[in-house]
């Protein structure tokens, strides 16, 4: 039977269930330019509208994940296990993670991506760090794993094609934010990359992209359900997102927040509790521990131990990077011209953060992209940054910003006091919201 890109798209429009084989053969379409851009763009507005079953994502993320290369790590002997967050501010949470889970004989060949919107990129990160590659050929890719424990890099052009030809449509038709959309397309890229396990940082919360609980349950039930169905054992923690993760948001400051944090300098306790929460929760899922607290005493111990700081040192070293990076960081790191504190207008505690309005500030400053082909430059940000909670006043500052000229920081403060409500103590929430775990 031929098969007719059309029929496809008024079935959907229609409310209609697709049949696993028509999706396929549209993704394929899509790739071989066989189904056009606009035939694309209305089936995603048809999605849009109309929504998938689980059946129908998990048809689509597996047609998306074999329009590529799919990687095979059959070779190696531990789980493959990779963590994947939906954005947030201050989430430096992959640098550590990685290193963390290859000290407890996990392998994690973890594929990330840059900066979107008001989030941070995990590889606008690693481009800070001079020499550090984060487009390595597969063969460095799989050495660095195999020897490492893992490896951080940015998405091959030949891993799940179809996803990136459907994202760009989707980011100028107004059909991002879709459940089904976003389900396949997170997940199709982590499939190809051969895991065995995933574990999922969905973020809830003012400085998340899904800000009600409702959206970020409904992600996070969506994401575990088809990425199990398509055979990778996957969980998923909901956090909160309504002030940065990190006392540090920006590129180079977070990598110095890191590897301080991995050290031991100097750890955050919201970023502790996520990490190794995280981190567990993967480690459990791979069938390396028992129970969750066996694998939270393992996670705990390779943190503790140095053994994670080692890994990531040997990670850095391995795709390019500086071999005493871990041990004399601000020589390689570049640091912002202008370096001062910022202060509140008035004194109290910290009452409420408008977290994406603090992204926001760090775009300003350059730290991000207003544009795709905008070069990030990876020594603005801030530090020290106040957390809910925090008792400030004209002695105690609410950050400290790191800035490449006196415009961009007057911008950059003035933004940052905008994001910051002054007030009355407000009560603790809860950092961890939900656990979701596969069933069986």
């Amino acid at each position: 039977m031929v098969f007719l890109p059309q029929e496809t798209i008024i079935r959907k429009r229609d409310g209609l269930k697709l049949e696993s084989s028509e999706i396929r053969q549209f993704i394929n379409g899509l790739v071989a330019g066989t189904v056009t851009d606009a035939q694309a763009s209305a089936l995603a507005m048809a999605i849009f509208f109309r929504q998938m079953e689980i059946g129908e994502r998990i048809a689509l993320t597996e047609a998306m994940r074999d329009s590529g290369k799919v990687l095979d790590w059959s070779d190696l002997d531990g789980p493959v296990v990779d963590k994947h967050s939906t954005g947030g501010v201050g989430d430096n949470v992959s640098l550590m993670l990685a290193p963390i889970l290859a000290a407890c004989d996990a392998y994690v060949p973890m594929i990330s991506g840059r900066g979107l919107g008001h989030t941070g990129g995990t590889l606008d990160k690693f481009d800070s760090i001079p020499g550090y590659t984060t487009s390595p050929d597969n063969e460095l890719f799989r050495k660095t794993v195999r020897e490492v424990g893992c490896a951080i890099i940015g998405q091959t052009a030949d891993l799940a094609p179809a996803d990136k030809i459907l994202y760009g449509i989707r980011d100028v038709t107004g059909t991002v934010e879709n459940v089904s959309l976003i389900t396949a397309s997170i997940l199709s890229k982590k499939l190809a990359a051969g895991l065995d396990t995933l574990v999922l940082d969905v973020k809830v919360g003012s400085g998340a992209f899904m800000e009600s609980a409702d959206e970020a349950d409904e992600l996070a039930q969506s994401l575990v359900k088809v990425a199990n169905g398509a055979g990778m054992r996957t969980g998923a923690l909901i956090t909160d997102m309504n002030e940065p993760l990190a006392s540090a948001a920006g590129n180079a400051v977070e990598v110095r927040n890191a590897i301080r944090f991995l050290t031991g300098e100097h750890r955050d306790p919201r970023l502790l509790d996520v990490t190794l929460a995280l981190a567990a929760t993967a480690l459990q899922l791979a069938g390396k521990a028992q129970s969750y607290d066996e694998a939270h005493a393992c996670v705990s111990k390779s943190l503790e131990s140095g053994d994670a700081a080692d890994r990531f040192a040997r990670m850095v070293v391995a795709l390019g990077g500086p071999v005493d990076l871990v041990d004399n960081m601000d020589a390689h790191l570049e640091a912002a011209p202008i370096v001062r504190d910022v202060f509140a207008p008035g004194a109290g505690f910290v009452s409420k953060i408008n977290t994406r309005a603090v992204g926001m500030a760090i775009v300003a400053l350059g730290g991000g992209r207003r544009m795709p082909s905008d070069r990030v430059d990876p020594a603005v940000g801030f530090d020290q940054l106040a957390g809910i909670g925090a008792r400030v006043d004209k002695t105690i500052p609410i950050a400290r910003i790191h800035a490449r000229d006196e415009t961009s920081a007057l911008e950059g403060e003035r933004r940052l006091k905008e994001a910051y409500e002054i007030g009355d103590a407000p009560a603790a929430s809860d950092l961890i919201k939900k656990t979701l775990l596969p069933e069986g």
